[in-house]
């Protein structure tokens, strides 16, 4: 069931909620350049005895899509999960995120563990930024991946968003796609998504509000003097980090070294699946999700 919820901000969010109001709270973050049907075989998976919250984020589709970069810094972003379970009545939950979900799952959870209301947290293909942010200094794969965006950030592009959609946008710089892996239905809705100037503008708005450095090729592959990484707690709560070892986007390489900012991990590893994880290999997906959930108090 989707409905409207306006938060406390303002923001209005157009949200999937579905399973029993009093059950546990899952709560969905997707991430770019889908929207809340990232996690529709895990909403019908688990709705019979989980409280399945999936929003379409401040920017997409039909949610709010405030004008300004600074509209959609980090702290905005993660601010938007906790005021999104408020209007829900929602205290505690578990949080979920793939890609730029992800990145705002793992703050999100950051938050949590210190206010009570982040349970665990499971991640599917979305990088620590702090590990990540080294990778773009040092490993060659991962910053030759993460080019595009630069391309997103660069307002030049501007012209072509205006002209074409984010499709223009994303057929001029994104050089890592696996291959038409994606249903046709969903396929077409993304297509259809992708005409909103809006939108795309919103979309592309996460990229240039985001506080990551994303270096040119011909800078040295090597930490830049004096950097050192962001003085971030350890994630405390019972985490599962989901990964499609075939991810183009996002190699492998961002899961070493996990164990040492997360306290209790799960990893799991998805041979055979690419970036979008989620719906790529989705039994495999439910499967550990269901036995990390039952393992850490249903």
């Amino acid at each position: 069931m989707m409905k409207r919820v306006k938060l406390a901000s303002g923001i209005e969010l157009d949200v999937v909620d579905e399973g029993p109001t009093d059950a546990p709270a899952l709560i969905f973050l997707h991430g770019f350049p889908e929207n809340h049907q990232t996690w529709r075989h895990q909403v019908a998976h688990f709705s019979d005895r989980y409280r399945c919250v999936a929003p379409d984020q401040r920017g997409y589709r039909g949610s709010s899509k405030p004008p300004e970069v600074s509209d959609y810094t980090p702290d905005k972003l993660i601010g938007d999960v906790f005021q999104l379970a408020d209007a829900l009545g929602i205290e505690t939950f578990t949080i979920l995120g793939h890609d730029w979900g992800g990145a705002i799952a793992w703050g999100t959870a950051l938050a949590g563990q210190m206010n009570g209301r982040v349970t665990r947290a499971v991640i599917a293909n979305a990088p620590h930024p702090a590990i990540f942010q080294e990778l773009l200094y040092t490993n060659p794969h991962q910053r030759e991946s993460s080019q595009y965006m630069r391309g997103f950030r660069d307002p030049a592009n501007d012209a072509l968003v205006s002209e074409h959609g984010l499709g223009g946008i994303l057929l001029q710089e994104i050089k890592w796609d696996s291959g038409d892996v994606m249903p046709p239905e969903e396929r077409a809705r993304l297509l259809e998504d992708w005409q909103d100037r809006d939108a795309a503008f919103a979309m592309l708005n996460w990229y240039r509000a985001s506080p990551i450095d994303v270096p040119p090729m011909d800078a040295p592959f090597a930490v830049p003097e004096g950097w050192t990484r962001p003085p971030l707690p350890n994630l405390a709560i019972s985490t599962l980090v989901l990964w499609g070892m075939d991810d183009l986007a996002l190699p492998p390489d961002n899961i070493e070294g996990l164990a040492d900012v997360v306290d209790d991990l799960t990893l799991f590893e998805v041979p055979g699946s690419g970036h979008f994880v989620t719906w790529e290999a989705p039994d495999a997906v439910n499967a550990a999700i269901s036995q990390f959930l039952d393992r850490t108090g249903g």
